[in-house]
């Protein structure tokens, strides 16, 4: 099976017709996608397979108030459990590191659950170090 790795752009939308299970927390909302491919800063990169999205990584570039830097924030990857285990999440983030230095970022980061071996394993091999992390979420 070919997978190719591609990025989404506004247009891209008929992509979204077919998609793999888990590869999204949530159905597609047709309103919310266009919304984010047109929203300046995000970026969407998917695996896809005969036709089928089978995994996605998206990341916003954050611009510091001073100038000293901007710096990609990888909100979330994913992979339809099928094809997990094959490479495609390692290229999807090499993809989307690629997008960040284009864009002038010096810095890529994201955050993930400290029992989820599978992603620490992927970032470990491409990161520096894990630093310590403590997030707290706010309800609006």
């Amino acid at each position: 099976m070919s997978i190719e790795i591609r990025r989404v752009q506004p247009g891209d939308e008929p992509l979204f017709r077919r998609i793999a299970p888990d590869v999204f927390d949530h159905a597609i909302d047709p309103e919310n996608l266009a919304r984010y491919l047109a929203a300046r800063g995000h970026h969407l990169v998917v695996a896809i397979a005969d036709g089928e999205i089978v995994g996605q990584v998206a990341a916003m570039v954050h611009f510091h108030p001073d100038g000293s830097r901007s710096e990609l924030f990888i909100d979330e990857i994913a992979v339809t459990p099928a094809l997990q285990r094959q490479g495609i999440a390692r290229r999807m983030l090499e993809a989307m590191l690629d997008i960040g230095r284009e864009l002038g970022c010096q810095e890529a980061w994201l955050g993930t659950e400290p029992d989820n071996l599978p992603a620490k394993g992927l970032y470990a091999r491409r990161s520096r170090s894990a630093d310590p992390f403590v997030m707290h979420a706010f309800t609006l």
